[in-house]
């Protein structure tokens, strides 16, 4: 596997040992990946992680700051977040799919790369491939001649935007899947296929999703295999969460640590040694810290391993109607923003399209919100002198310059990572009315952070290194003017059933009388104040009752699909309208355990007649 440049134990050492005194220019810097000597001091050990640096790959990746996510396939037709590989391929069919108004609309908001869905967990490809019926080429949409992938590919060369693709590990709908050395050779088949007739690929994106397959079993994933598989045909790609390029932030919420290492300890998963180096730390994916001192002291490696945060624009990851009117608000989406490009992080955001093969009205109005709002915020630069290279020690500071007579409450710091990380703290001050004062602290900086103070009128900006590793090097000092933004978006209402007549009759599994017949055309599930519990739901079968003895089970689709990445409310749609008085959802965690839902995680949306018509008065006839 690729681990960066390699020397030996006793030259790592020797430079450890004698670089302490070197200048700047002799620095000497390891690429990716480095190897803590045996029996360095944690000294040697921060000086040799000032000096670990990214790869051409990862520096490209890091400037592009926001990325899009495109989840788009047969679970746009089924209305589903997971499918399961039994739908016909004949549900796909967008009636007006436009590739260039995918790419378009993102370029127009400011993003540089657009990744698809080429095949998700149900197995459906968005190719005409060779390794699978379960594809557009059994669909109707062109005739079974259409290609997702090569109308975004052609898209993206139109527009000048870099092109990624998504290709789901997990396959529910593949016979192979289980049979391990069969289906690893089955999804390097089908990489190769994308990998070699769509031009450049910029970026591979896996997840780690292993669960059965269509013959109950759970697959081993060839890594090391698929690995090479991208080095040999795209080899200038960055892989991305099952990768050692691009790391997952450790969440779906589109939220970044504010101490952000991207040179950390955290082994990729990929590599056979992940699961035993990260348990020894005592880190996951999910860990506030993942490379301190602390951490560092510990570790026997470190990795150039960046953070990439992703996030759907709407509650959901692929398009559902009735989420129309909760995509996220401008107001929201600026905090996302802040909280990971503003934490040295890339955003990908996913923007799913739908069922006619477009974006929605609706995200492409947010999305231009989203790009004005930040052009008007961004666009003029009150530092006056920020962009000289400043190269400073721990209690070292430097003086800036502000523009007068106008209110700052952004403030900007980067460093140069193609010579390491190495701010540990900072601080920054304003001169006001003569007096410095401070403005606020922060951590790590990395490629970019970005700070929100209050609005503060300061005629000079003054900024402290508290802590860092070696000489530090900044190369970018600005501060900005951000016009407030109000909250505006109403939460999803998605119970219109009044609580106050409902009764639970029993808590397990959880039944509910609502306290009156009423006709139910859907059901939602929302984990309380959206977080992942051990227990929450995952499989279930919901059904109602007129008594409380009698039951009928609804058909659903029975899982409650990513809810443990992304614990946000879903919403079930019957098939046809249901009357009932009870209610019962019997459910199991991702283990098989009975979950604990309450009643307050449950909501009904009844079917309200419209409006009888208003009678003409006499008057008016």
């Amino acid at each position: 596997m690729k681990t960066g440049n390699k020397i030996s134990i006793a030259a790592l050492l020797f430079a450890a040992l004698t670089l302490q005194g070197c200048s700047q220019r002799n620095e000497t810097y390891f690429t990716k990946h480095l190897d803590f000597p045996e029996g360095a001091t944690l000294e040697e050990k921060v000086d040799m992680a000032a000096r670990l640096v990214p790869t051409p790959q990862q520096m490209e990746w890091q400037q592009m700051e926001l990325t899009a996510f495109l989840h788009f396939g047969i679970n746009t037709f089924t209305d589903r977040e997971w499918g399961d590989g039994s739908e016909d391929p004949a549900l796909f069919n967008p009636t007006e799919l436009d590739a260039e108004q995918w790419v378009r609309s993102l370029k127009e908001a400011g993003f540089r790369m657009v990744i698809l869905t080429a095949k998700h967990h149900d197995g459906f490809c968005l190719w005409p491939t060779k390794t699978t019926k379960h594809s557009v080429a059994s669909s109707p949409w062109k005739d079974g001649k259409g290609d997702v992938v090569k109308e975004l590919r052609d898209a993206c060369t139109k527009y000048d935007m870099k092109f990624g693709v998504y290709l789901s590990p997990w396959d529910r709908n593949a016979e192979s899947y289980g049979d391990s050395p069969r289906y690893n050779q089955f999804f390097i088949d089908q990489l190769t296929e994308l990998l070699t007739n769509y031009g450049e690929v910029h970026e591979v994106w896996f997840d780690g999703a292993n669960a059965e397959g269509p013959n109950g079993k759970k697959q081993i994933y060839d890594w090391d295999a698929f690995y090479k598989t991208i080095q040999t045909l795209q080899p200038k790609a960055v892989m991305a969460i099952m990768g050692d390029d691009v790391r997952w932030v450790g969440n779906e919420k589109g939220l970044g640590r504010e101490t952000e290492w991207s040179a950390t300890v955290l082994a990729p998963g990929i590599y056979t040694r992940s699961d035993s180096v990260n348990t020894a730390l005592g880190v996951g994916s999910t860990s506030t810290d993942l490379g301190s001192r602390e951490v560092l002291a510990k570790a026997n490696e470190l990795f150039w391993y960046p953070s990439e945060v992703d996030v759907s624009i709407r509650p959901g990851w692929f398009y559902h109607d009735n989420q129309n009117d909760q995509v996220k608000s401008l107001k929201h989406l600026m905090d996302i923003y802040y909280q990971s490009v503003g934490y040295n992080s890339v955003l990908l955001l996913n923007i799913p399209p739908d069922r006619r093969g477009l974006i929605h009205e609706n995200d492409v109005k947010r999305l231009k919100e989203f790009a004005d709002y930040r052009n008007r915020a961004f666009a003029d630069n009150l530092v006056t002198d920020g962009q000289t290279l400043w190269t400073a020690g721990s209690g070292e500071s430097r003086e800036y310059t502000l523009k007068e007579g106008s209110p700052i409450n952004l403030v900007v710091l980067q460093e140069d990572i193609a010579k390491g990380q190495r701010v540990e703290e900072f601080e920054v001050e304003g001169l006001v009315d003569g007096q410095w004062k401070s403005l606020g602290k922060g951590t790590t900086v990395g490629y970019k952070r970005i700070l929100r103070i209050p609005e503060t009128n300061a005629t000079q900006l003054r900024v402290k290194l508290l802590s860092t590793r070696l000489k530090a090097n900044i190369n970018n000092v600005a501060a900005y003017y951000a016009a407030p933004l109000a909250e505006t978006q109403d939460e999803a209402q998605w119970n219109n059933v009044p609580r106050e007549s409902w009764k639970v009759t029993a808590q397990q599994p959880l039944t509910i009388d609502l306290g009156d017949m009423v006709l139910l055309k859907a059901f939602t599930y929302a984990p309380a104040n959206g977080e992942a519990k051990p227990t929450m739901a995952f499989k279930y079968t919901f059904s109602t009752s007129m008594d409380g003895k009698q039951w009928t089970e609804v058909s659903t689709p029975g899982e409650f699909s990513n809810i443990m990445h992304n614990p946000v409310p879903q919403t079930v749609a019957f098939e046809k309208q249901v009357r009932a008085r009870f209610i019962k959802l019997d459910a199991t965690t991702t283990d098989g355990k009975p979950a604990q839902v309450s009643a307050e995680e449950i909501g009904v949306t009844r079917l309200v007649p419209p409006p009888a018509p208003k009678l003409k008065s006499a008057e008016n006839r």
